[in-house]
């Protein structure tokens, strides 16, 4: 039997993620943070790693977000 596809778990609004992990508090991965330190600071006593988003995209790449080409008159 297969299992279904699972949803994007890294938001590519956010550069660091934090991975959750364990039993009693269930794993998941929260990218809702602007870096290693504000995550490191989130994760203190729980059992969790910061890690770098791969799914990263900076606002100026971001689709929509460049000027569009307007020629002179």
């Amino acid at each position: 039997m297969t299992r279904p596809a699972s949803a994007q778990m890294y938001d590519p609004r956010y550069p660091v993620c934090m991975h959750v992990y364990g039993v009693l508090i269930g794993e998941r991965m929260d990218c809702v943070f602007t870096s290693i330190d504000q995550c490191q600071a989130g994760a203190m006593g729980l059992p969790a790693t910061c890690l770098i988003n791969p799914y990263y995209v900076p606002r100026s790449y971001a689709p929509g977000s460049a000027r569009r080409y307007r020629p002179e008159r």
